[in-house]
């Protein structure tokens, strides 16, 4: 009964418009401290007490620190003209093709995606650029407001992945595994996008198509080299085990830093204070809905709620694949009304027990459930990739959610692929840490 009222809290404060974490928090502290929630022995002043600590332990990791480093290199990213080297390059290589402009920013955010760990970070800093030159060559707002934010979603998915970093802090998995887990599905995600992108395009006559030139690459490629080593040296330093998650983090900052100020001279050191206030605002949102949410799940845990839905489940009596796509479609509904570091914080505690039933890898199910709330991301009314690509483009979320919906069902497509085709998702993590 207080599991149940204490999700009912949560739903109707998101309802009400809280901020999310108070939506977590309250709810949770307000039940601890009701009288008779606990045996009539536990004392008030310890329950309290409990509760500070909870929140401390909550945010007390050093992997958590990558999250607001990555933050910040996505930031400075954005600013100093890193994003505009990779469009540019991206359209070198495939704007000879329908849709031209479309996939390059698609292929541009894969590359993003490799820096920053940030879906919003990703979807900010390529649609500034493109959506206005799409649009100068005769492409829908809507449209371009759309392939935008398909292509921000997939920054969780290609590591480094601030989701990632928070499954594999709430599981004890390896987050480089993971890291790797998801490469494989990022490539499929964005190679998907770009054959609905053509697909529409050639259609509907969007956009203009140019020759292909190797001169032009070469160009575009000199331009782009250090924006290029971004990614080589966060995810080399990671996948090789030379450095952590939080280490690769901060030389993402550091190598941001050196290219914007150095090599491209767009970014200043006046700059820097405003840019460092606006991102960690961002990550001071995430680490407080975690400490928020460490108060949650432990009320849960202190419930066995974790017992009562592996009874539960085990009583339904369904095989493997039917639960795991049962769990796919329950995280698909909640990822289009819940925010995506609240659902991982809410949900992994109860899911993850669920593996063995499921018959998937824990690395493999981190994956998914990462890639599935991606998918979120695109969708209506909390969709943050939306939400970005709307306020750059001006466009109304109902137009943008409209024209994402054909690369919405692609998606889940290659979602449906990474379940239930295990190697996708488990022969990189497997090659590596042999």
């Amino acid at each position: 009964m207080t599991v149940i009222l204490l999700f009912a809290l949560l739903f109707l404060l998101i309802a009400l418009g809280l901020p999310i974490a108070l939506s977590i928090g309250l709810p949770a502290i307000g039940l601890m401290l009701t009288p008779g929630i606990f045996p009539a022995g536990v004392q008030l002043s310890a329950l309290g007490q409990t509760i500070v600590q909870l929140l401390f332990a909550g945010v007390d990791s050093f992997d958590l620190l990558a999250v607001p480093l990555f933050m910040l290199a996505g930031a400075i990213m954005e600013t100093g003209g890193i994003s505009r080297q990779l469009i540019d390059f991206s359209d070198s290589l495939v704007g000879w093709v329908p849709g031209g402009l479309a996939c390059a920013c698609i292929v541009a955010s894969m590359f993003f995606a490799g820096i920053s760990g940030s879906a919003a970070a990703d979807t900010a800093a390529i649609g500034a650029v493109v959506i206005p030159a799409m649009i100068r060559q005769g492409y829908p707002p809507a449209f371009a407001a759309a392939v935008v934010a398909a292509g921000g979603s997939i920054g969780v998915i290609i590591p480094p992945s601030i989701p990632m970093v928070i499954f594999g802090f709430l599981t004890n998995v390896s987050i480089a595994k993971l890291f790797a887990g998801g490469m494989m599905v990022g490539i499929l995600f964005g190679c998907s996008f770009m054959a609905v992108s053509i697909w529409i395009c050639l259609r509907k006559g969007y956009g203009l198509r140019q020759r292909f030139s190797l001169r032009r690459v070469w160009v575009s490629l000199k331009e782009a080299v250090w924006a290029l080593g971004a990614p080589v040296i966060v995810l080399g330093g990671i996948l090789s085990g030379i450095v952590t998650v939080t280490e690769a983090a901060a030389l993402a900052v550091f190598y941001a830093l050196l290219v914007s100020m150095v090599f491209n001279r767009e970014l200043k050191w006046k700059d820097m204070p405003a840019l460092i206030v606006r991102s960690q605002i961002t990550a001071a949102t995430i680490l407080f809905i975690i400490a928020m949410a460490k108060v949650f799940t432990w009320l849960i845990a202190m419930k066995q709620t974790t017992q009562l839905v592996g009874a539960a489940v085990t009583a339904m009596g369904l095989p493997p694949w039917g639960l795991l796509l049962l769990v796919m479609a329950g995280l698909l509904v909640i990822g289009c009304v819940m925010e995506t570091t609240a659902a991982l914080i809410l949900l992994v505690p109860v899911l993850a027990v669920l593996t063995p039933q499921m018959g998937v890898d824990p690395v493999q199910f981190g994956v998914l459930m990462v890639v599935n709330l991606a998918i979120g991301m695109l969708t209506p009314p909390v969709g943050i990739c939306l939400f970005v690509s709307c306020g750059i483009s001006g466009v109304p979320l109902g137009e943008v959610g409209r024209a994402v919906m054909p690369l919405v069902a692609a998606a889940i497509a290659a979602l449906m692929i990474a379940c239930f085709w295990p190697p996708m998702t488990l022969w990189l993590p497997s090659l590596i840490y042999r």
